[in-house]
């Protein structure tokens, strides 16, 4: 409902008892289902992006490897130290979405508003992909998708918001690959995280379940509840968890 599904499934994990860092693991194996669902409901807006999702599918599978290397590679005390002010940031991010969803349809023109019967919808159309594969848009989105790999909430409002710019598309089109794109960050962070992590998949895979079961009734909910709303009491609730870890961690 919120599209940030890491400000609310992180902390349930952290209320059953798993350790910060384990949750987070755990949450990155779960959140495959979300790219999985929005890969099936979105055929119509995918079509024709084959090229395009195989080019950022790319970035963000390499940024995804690297952001998980990252985490199991640094002890565990640095991501409980840092992960309060990552939900922080996410927190501020998803109040700020509106404003930089904006910016970012601004900035791609006349692009975002074009629509599958654009004409302009298909690899390799008139100006098609060649503003998304400047090297400057390949690196943002790397370097988003690192964040994934490490932690993740908040990371879907700032790759849909690099993407808008990049991709001369309609929005819906837009955010058809971003959420294709970045189900590669959390599948290889997920594979890595079962192997050489801590994957609590006696929550994983309820969790999991959960998210395809939100990935279908989600859009609907947000119809009838006003988004600005949604968006104060996710927000309000991250700041309070952020505060409570932060609590713990340096105290």
């Amino acid at each position: 409902m919120a599209g940030l599904a890491s400000l609310v499934s992180y902390p349930a994990l952290l209320a059953v008892g798993l350790e910060p860092q384990a949750a987070n693991m755990t949450n990155s194996a779960a959140l495959i289902c979300v790219a999985l669902g929005a890969a099936a409901g979105s055929r119509p807006e995918l079509a024709g992006q084959a090229r395009r999702v195989a080019r950022y599918g790319a970035a963000t599978l390499a940024g995804g490897a690297a952001g998980a290397i990252l985490l199991l590679t640094t002890p565990a005390r640095a991501f409980e130290l840092v992960v309060p002010w990552l939900i922080l940031g996410a927190a501020v991010l998803l109040l700020l979405s509106p404003r930089i969803m904006s910016a970012a349809g601004g900035g791609a023109g006349t692009a975002v508003g074009a629509g599958v019967d654009g004409g302009a919808g298909v690899d390799g159309g008139a100006g098609g992909p060649a503003r998304g594969e400047r090297p400057a848009m390949l690196l943002a989105v790397f370097g988003v998708a690192v964040y994934t790999g490490y932690f993740g909430a908040g990371a879907g409002v700032a790759l849909l918001a690099i993407m808008a710019i990049a991709i001369p598309e309609s929005l819906a089109r837009v955010n058809a690959v971003k959420n294709v794109a970045s189900g590669f960050s959390n599948a290889v962070a997920a594979v890595l995280f079962a192997a050489l992590g801590s994957v609590v998949w006696g929550a994983a895979v309820p969790l999991a379940a959960g998210l395809l079961v939100g990935g279908a009734i989600g859009p609907r909910i947000v119809r009838v509840l006003p988004a600005p709303l949604m968006r104060w009491i996710v927000a309000a609730a991250a700041t309070g968890l952020a505060v409570s870890l932060a609590l713990d961690a340096y105290t």
